[in-house]
């Protein structure tokens, strides 16, 4: 695979795109179950690899690969070229520091797509950024948590809640404020809206989210869980319900109990 998409991106830095483009669709697996996630991976690699080198082939190579997001269809090739420049995007950043700024707006607006693929994409070009440049990267979440749409709220919590990120204090921090940012604005959207795709996206996240972080910080996480359940919110009891069903929070029996206790009759 590597040595065809070293050739295939050689020929599309020349401005020869059209070949890299048609592998990429051959080789999506859409339609399909499950998109080739190993050749977004390899392709950003790859790309982030001659970044430094080769900058404006780069940028100008990623931005053809997103330039159809508004026209795509979920579940085609067509959405799996967007979904790599996506993640290329992040990874690609990672080399390049002083794209930063301008990634950062980029995935804001792919985190509102259409496509529940590209907005896991970003979430994805996210996670990459997030040890390479954690201070930038959880002030951007942040904002998304604060300020963002539900969509982008749904990139914030996604992209901080992945195990493997959850190993300093600092990160795991954020990622209890993040999600208690987006919970708490969960909790103030009035019910006429809570049937929206937007809406039900976020909460569906949320129903796993939220587990990954008490599983890194058992005690505050557990409280949080605690305040939430203090709610009285049916949406946000879904949530905590999910969240208690997943094996990861399974040896913490006394804080899941605790959090049980809110519905005794239940």
């Amino acid at each position: 695979m590597h040595e065809t998409l070293s050739s295939l991106l050689s020929r599309a830095f020349t401005g020869n795109r059209r070949p890299l483009e048609y592998y990429l669709r051959e080789q999506s697996r859409l339609p399909g179950t499950r998109a080739n996630l190993e050749l977004v991976n390899s392709l950003s690699d790859l790309l982030a690899a001659v970044a430094s080198e080769q900058p404006d082939q780069v940028w100008m190579l990623l931005n053809y690969l997103v330039q159809d997001e508004k026209t795509v269809v979920s579940n085609t090739p067509d959405e799996f070229v967007v979904l790599c420049g996506v993640v290329a995007f992040g990874a690609c950043a990672t080399v390049r520091q002083e794209w930063h700024t301008e990634v950062f707006e980029i995935l804001k607006h792919f985190a509102s797509s259409s496509s529940w693929r590209v907005r896991e994409g970003v979430a994805i070009a996210l996670q990459r950024l997030l040890p390479v440049n954690p201070q930038k990267t959880i002030e951007f979440l942040l904002e998304l948590a604060r300020k963002g749409n539900c969509f982008q709220q749904r990139a914030s919590i996604a992209a901080i809640a992945e195990p493997s990120l959850l190993q300093t204090p600092a990160m795991i921090d954020a990622a209890l404020e993040i999600q208690r940012l987006v919970l708490e604005r969960l909790h103030a959207l009035p019910a006429a809206v809570r049937k929206r795709e937007d809406v039900r996206a976020l909460r569906q996240s949320l129903g796993y989210t939220l587990s990954v972080v008490a599983a890194a910080a058992p005690e505050k996480g557990f409280a949080l869980m605690r305040d939430c359940a203090g709610w009285s919110d049916p949406d946000v009891n879904w949530i905590l319900r999910e969240n208690l069903k997943k094996k990861r929070l399974a040896k913490f029996v006394a804080h899941t109990e605790e959090v049980s206790n809110f519905w005794p009759d239940e």
